[in-house]
């Protein structure tokens, strides 16, 4: 018999009317750290090279993103714990459910960051003198020191205007110089020329990947959707708790409810504003790339990736693209460092200790004070000791050694696209396990079962196509 998730023991009333506005907050972050590798890398360079033959894809992606994190921040609404939380309840081996999320998110956290900061190393070779390496190594170092010092809050919100300065000016662009092929492209076609490498990393990476379910999930909990999640009182205390409380659980049904609805449409308003960024940047490499046959690729990326604006807006647009470029995915990379290591401190907690070693409470804690934990068990009490040490070693370290070794952006983050195409069926399929899991007043419909399922068998399938292409080149060597 399948154990249901108990329904959160605490709820508040979800706001109505134009105070749902101030609740848009996760979905508008999550567009601008969609604004990254995906869209301002790989997007024009599919432009470039397909022309419009691919945008009835990168419609399919964003609308099952718009699915896939509604289904992520379902979860949290509704049981008042995190989406990694729910999946260490996975029966099977004790655990195996957050070794799978966090294994190959190690992997996509490093080379992501040491990628995105070798793009804005390349950009910053344009206007400034100096080379690559010494611009991404101090993004790389700077940023890692900031995030440690828990100073870069500021610097983040500056970041998100330029990011939301680079989404208006990508839309403008894009609409001054479409044409009426862009008709053509909404036809599902394939391109004879196809290559799974070229395209796998772009669909990854569109609109944030497997990281960007995970982390809308934990957006929508931080913020309160639903009521206190984590630690606080409501929250992973949830996990424990009773379900049989008469009356007032009608009305947290209610509330969850309204908060779910709340909720789906904070993720829509993230979803149509980077889904317009993704459809922006295709055209403007169809319409200004294709047509020279120049596809932005190595250290000089950045440079083609400035003419976009150039041709249009000449140097203001080139140093509009370039300034919001290099603010925009610097603010990624404050991002990253800070979410990933969030992410591999949460699961680390919950496979070294679970709540324990989450809360730093019971024996985990008393271990940790006295030594006899040792250094991993004094590490796993203190939750705030463990994210720093992941945002020094995986998050600045690894990623600053990964670039020196590589230099070039786009090999990189191809890398990373290609995990987070391969890793976003694995998050999906978690996902639907414990949505269904949920009571059934607050389960996902059986429409938005079956559209979370496909969109798991639609990465799936891109996945196999990439292994079944890799094993090709192999025989055919």
């Amino acid at each position: 018999m399948t154990t249901v998730s108990p329904l959160r023991t605490q709820s508040r009333p979800a706001p109505s009317g134009r105070a749902q506005l101030r609740w848009y907050g996760p979905g508008l972050l999550w567009m601008v750290s969609s604004v990254g590798s995906g869209s301002v890398l790989f997007t024009p360079r599919v432009g470039a090279r397909y022309g419009y033959e691919l945008m009835w894809l990168a419609l399919i992606v964003t609308g099952l993103m718009w699915i896939m994190i509604r289904e992520a921040g379902r979860y949290s609404v509704a049981t008042g714990r995190t989406l990694l939380d729910g999946f260490r309840d996975v029966p099977g081996p004790t655990g195996w459910a957050v070794w799978v999320i966090f294994a190959p998110q190690v992997v996509a956290g490093v080379v992501t960051i040491a990628g995105i900061a070798a793009l804005v190393g390349s950009a910053l070779m344009v206007a400034l003198p100096g080379g690559q390496a010494i611009y991404a190594s101090v993004v790389i170092l700077g940023s890692g020191a900031l995030v440690l010092a828990g100073r870069y809050r500021g610097v983040e919100r500056v970041t998100t205007v330029m990011g939301l300065i680079l989404v208006g000016a990508a839309i403008t662009a894009a609409a001054s110089v479409v044409s009426t092929d862009v008709v053509d492209g909404l036809v599902p076609t394939v391109p004879d020329d196809l290559d799974p490498y070229f395209v796998l990393p772009w669909i990854g990476f569109i609109l944030a990947g497997a990281v960007g379910i995970m982390w809308f999930s934990y957006w929508v909990a931080a913020r309160g959707f639903g009521g206190p999640t984590g630690g606080q009182a409501g929250g992973s205390g949830d996990r424990n708790a009773s379900d049989s409380d008469g009356g007032d659980r009608a009305h947290r049904i209610q509330r969850v409810r309204s908060w779910t609805t709340l909720m789906s449409r904070t993720a829509a308003v993230g979803v149509v504003g980077g889904g317009l960024v993704i459809v922006s940047f295709l055209v403007l490499g169809a319409e200004l790339l294709a047509p020279e046959g120049r596809v932005p690729d190595g250290i000089d990326v950045a440079r083609d990736l400035t003419a976009l604006l150039a041709e249009l807006w000449g140097t203001f647009g080139e140093i509009l693209l370039l300034v919001c470029v290099v603010v925009a995915l610097w603010g990624t990379v404050f991002a990253n460092q800070d979410g990933w290591a969030r992410t591999y401190a949460d699961a680390t907690g919950l496979l070294a200790g679970g709540e324990q070693a989450r809360s730093g409470s019971g024996e985990q804690r008393r271990a940790g004070r006295d030594g006899s934990g040792g250094w991993f068990g004094r590490l796993v009490a203190n939750r705030r000791r463990l994210y720093l040490a992941y945002v020094a070693g995986a998050m600045t370290i690894a990623p600053l050694g990964l670039f020196l070794l590589v230099r070039d952006p786009v090999d990189i983050l191809s890398v990373g696209g290609i995990i987070a195409a391969a890793h976003t069926p694995v998050v999906v399929g978690l996902t639907l396990y414990v949505n269904r899991r949920l009571p059934a007043e607050v389960r996902p419909s059986l429409a938005s079962q079956v559209g979370l399922g496909s969109a798991g068998v639609f990465f799936g399938l891109f996945a196999l196509v990439y292994l079944l292409s890799l094993i090709g080149v192999t025989i055919g060597a």
